[in-house]
């Protein structure tokens, strides 16, 4: 069982920016993917980027809507994924889920909010 929590949101100006942080703990293996998910009201829920672990290669993966202005990053040592938000747009504005894949299984935090005022 893995376990993901999330900080980092809160309520920010068109233009600004922000940093999530997801630790993740429990029984974790080396070959898994991290990532963030977002939802807004009314809508489903979406990819906005994702790492693979170094020993799985470590590529990265973004959404079309926010390339260029967000980056992913993990620090495998503390089990820990990062998203740097910058330029941010009230279209951004959703919860956003950490997410772990591991051995076919998919680990979700429990979401923070982010929203952006124009």
């Amino acid at each position: 069982q893995v376990q993901l929590a999330e900080s980092g949101g809160g309520l920010v100006q068109a233009g600004g920016s922000l940093r999530l942080s997801c630790a993740a703990s429990g029984r974790i293996f080396s070959f898994n993917t991290m990532g963030w998910y977002r939802q807004a009201p009314g809508k489903q829920r979406e990819l906005v980027a994702n790492i693979a672990s170094v020993v799985g290669g470590g590529s990265t993966n973004y959404a079309d809507s926010v390339k260029g202005r967000f980056t992913i990053s993990r620090d495998n040592a503390k089990n820990t994924v990062y998203l740097q938000m910058n330029s941010l747009k009230p279209e951004d504005t959703a919860v956003y889920y950490c997410n772990m894949l591991s051995r076919g299984w998919d680990y979700w935090g429990q979401g923070t909010q982010v929203t952006v005022s124009s």
